[in-house]
């Protein structure tokens, strides 16, 4: 464009230059040969003549002028709908990697990490990923994740469970941890509830279990202490009394 431009100014220069070296040989002319016309003709003349060098200069000047910037200004254009067409493109590729959202495969490895907060201990595993974590993305990971926090299993609420977390995320790799806190020996009362002897967690308002041992089947003095509220140190306690009490 710019080569296009500079050849366009040379040539209007050159043709400014010719009709204003025509125009002043006339002049010329009418000065070293006073007497060849009349006054008025020559006059006429030399006005005619340089009326009609600045017209050719201007529609010469009219001609080429248009023509370059509108050659200008197509290929600008040209270049703009082409810069368009690549911001859209890859606009279009951005979106189609967004979609491809990476997922849980069976390939996946996934990485167990089992914190235990009153030791103070962490413990690393691979293990093999669970069938139920497969072919989830991040955020409904999470949401499997969130749930198996609100409800965990028995053998996990024994292990002291306290909550779980994501803490990588991709297709090839996923993982985990998982936080423990042993709890301190839990104690129960022995109580009695329509002649049975029901159970109470420590708090003495917690019900922990009922069982189907009467109260009078026990010794006198046992009783007396049930009726007051019998304190038993722990599960294994309990399990024993119970098992030497049942029917």
């Amino acid at each position: 464009m710019k080569l296009v431009k500079r050849i366009s100014l040379f040539m209007t220069l050159s043709v400014i230059m010719l009709g204003l070296g025509g125009w002043g040989a006339l002049k010329a002319e009418e000065f070293f040969y006073p007497h060849r016309y009349r006054h008025g003709m020559e006059r006429a003349d030399t006005e005619e003549a340089a009326d009609g060098f600045l017209e050719s200069i201007s529609q010469f000047a009219d001609v080429i002028s248009p023509s370059t910037p509108s050659s200008q200004e197509e290929q600008a254009d040209k270049a703009v709908k082409e810069q368009i067409i690549d911001t859209e493109t890859e606009d279009q590729i951005i979106e189609a990697a967004a979609a491809q959202e990476p997922v849980v495969s069976a390939d996946t490895r996934y990485l167990l990490e089992m914190v235990d907060l009153s030791k103070g201990t962490v413990t690393e595993s691979e293990e093999t990923i669970p069938v139920m974590y497969i072919g989830l993305n991040r955020e409904e990971l999470l949401e499997a994740l969130s749930a198996y926090e609100d409800n965990p299993p028995l053998t996990e609420l024994e292990q002291g469970f306290e909550t779980i977390e994501l803490t990588a995320f991709s297709k090839d790799r996923v993982a985990v941890c998982k936080y423990y806190k042993e709890k301190a020996p839990q104690g129960f009362y022995l109580m009695v509830a329509d002649h049975f002897i029901v159970v109470y967690e420590e708090d003495r308002s917690s019900l922990y279990m009922n069982t189907d041992v009467l109260l009078e089947r026990l010794p006198d003095s046992l009783q007396r202490e049930i009726m007051e509220g019998k304190f038993v140190a722990s599960e294994e306690e309990l399990y024993l009394f119970l098992e030497s009490y049942s029917s």
